[in-house]
């Protein structure tokens, strides 16, 4: 009886292109499904050392809702490295002027924060219309 576990291989690993539909969707549902798929954890051969994950493509995501009161209570905020360089923008105003932004923060902070998750960001194209650019790619819908 063997009793290793079996590690995928680079050239073993094998991506498909998903895109998921945010209209009328949670934020945080979207972005943890997506997290999900971009780190490989959905796969039976998933390596936590390894970027094993999919290509994500997340159309619609300018009509996706957030729950409770968090439109007005929640703030984005980064600072510039300069003395009293903190940059606010709340919730409502970054949704509607940069949705694309909302979206792409929320899932980059569920992935590592390293640079193999620097390298899972890379697999992700978030558009805030319907419309995308990767027909090419022939991606599956992924429903949730």
């Amino acid at each position: 009886m063997n009793n290793t576990t079996y590690s995928v291989k680079k050239d073993e690993i094998v991506r498909k292109w998903y895109i998921i539909d945010a209209e009328g969707k949670p934020l945080g549902r979207v972005a943890t499904e997506a997290a999900r798929l971009l780190r490989g954890k959905h796969k039976p051969t998933f390596t936590p050392n390894l970027d094993v994950g999919d290509h994500v493509i997340i159309i619609n995501c300018g009509k996706v809702i957030l729950t409770g009161d968090k439109i007005n209570q929640k703030v984005y905020r980064h600072h510039s490295g300069y003395i009293g360089g903190m940059k606010e923008i709340s919730a409502k105003d970054m949704l509607k002027n940069n949705p694309e932004r909302a979206m792409t923060l929320a899932i980059t902070g569920m992935l590592p924060h390293n640079s193999l998750g620097r390298q899972m960001a890379k697999k992700l194209r978030v558009y805030a219309g319907s419309e995308h650019e990767n027909q090419a790619q022939k991606p599956e819908v992924w429903e949730f």
